[in-house]
């Protein structure tokens, strides 16, 4: 859906400084999904499809590295004249008192003040995605740009911003007035409150899986507070005790997991794993969410309220299909990316 993340840059210099680094503030890119045999977690951006478009809105190839903002976005001062692009959840991005549409580029001057300061009761997801005219440029590490909180690697060293760190862009930005990008109304992005759907995952069959299959897809979830990049921890919405039966699956040898998994914790907590969780694990998987919908994921913001619906193989293609369809007409409406 995404293009490989670029290796190399051909140039780049300060463009913004951080001032506050907001609650949870990274660089990402599309990952480094091709090391898992080798104990390296994807990382990448948890919403794929709000990179992809706040990309393509800066004239970027879809993979290049941008900054993911969670619920409480960072405060940057531009250092220079640069074009962004902005999309995912929409969490009041502002140039002084002038509101930034998301789903839109814009034109930043050198001294502009960049915050996020939503005022929403109900944000419209999570994580915000702001992108730079060539891209953000940090280290490439087995070739991503992303950063690996689990690693300690990718980004600024593996962590999240603080403030006083710089963050550099490709040098080679549009001349002149470069053309706005607006995503057309038209076009309908995975909505966050849809109902997320799933797959039957290796141990949903059998007395113990079966039980937890049915429950998992009847019932509606909460996302715990102590969830991140790691893991969605789940509880029931009504905050009863967790309906899942924590036994019955016997003595089990670690294997592989992905993200999107949806692991059986002993005390019953189903737990949907995220672009930084590990790459094996001993907990049974009862079901995996379909691909389609993994951007979904990464817009559930702790206490949100979650439902699941079961798939077949055959649906989940389709939905495959139906993104890579989306993706396409969304690239015609903006224009390819400028830059790779």
């Amino acid at each position: 859906m995404i293009d490989e993340a670029p290796v190399a840059s051909s140039g780049s210099e300060p463009a913004f400084e951080v001032i506050e680094p907001g609650l949870l503030t990274t660089v990402q890119d599309g990952g480094r999904p091709a090391y898992g045999a080798s104990g390296v977690p994807p990382a990448g951006a948890a919403d794929p499809v709000g990179l992809a478009v706040a990309n393509l809105l800066a004239g970027n190839a879809t993979g290049a590295a941008a900054i993911e903002c969670t619920l409480l976005g960072p405060r940057l001062r531009v250092l220079r004249d640069v074009v962004v692009g902005l999309a995912g959840a929409d969490l009041g991005a502002a140039v002084g008192t002038v509101r930034l549409e998301p789903r839109s580029s814009h034109r930043l001057h050198a001294g502009d003040l960049l915050s996020f300061e939503s005022t929403a009761a109900e944000p419209s997801g999570c994580r915000a995605y702001l992108a730079v005219a060539g891209g953000v440029d940090v280290p490439v590490v087995l070739g991503s740009r992303s950063t690996s909180l689990v690693g300690a690697f990718g980004g600024f060293d593996g962590r999240s911003f603080r403030a006083g760190d710089v963050i550099r862009a490709a040098s080679a930005v549009p001349a002149g007035n470069p053309p706005d990008r607006r995503l057309p109304a038209g076009i309908s992005l995975p909505a966050p409150t849809r109902r997320i759907r799933l797959l039957p995952g290796p141990d949903a069959a059998g007395g113990a899986g079966a039980a937890a299959w049915i429950s998992l897809a009847s019932s509606a979830w909460r996302v715990e507070g102590d969830s991140d990049r790691r893991g969605l921890r789940l509880s029931p919405a009504d905050g009863s005790a967790p309906p899942l039966p924590p036994g019955g699956f016997g003595e089990r040898q670690s294997h592989g997991v992905v993200p999107g998994a949806i692991q059986l914790t002993p005390s019953g907590q189903p737990v949907v794993l995220m672009p930084d969780s590990g790459t094996t694990g001993g907990y049974p998987v009862i079901a995996i969410v379909c691909s389609a919908d993994r951007a979904l994921l990464g817009q559930l913001a702790p206490w949100s309220e979650v439902r699941f619906r079961g798939i077949d193989v055959a649906t989940a293609v389709r939905a495959e299909a139906e993104l890579r369809s989306l993706m396409t007409e969304i690239r015609q409406a903006l224009g390819e990316g400028l830059s790779s």
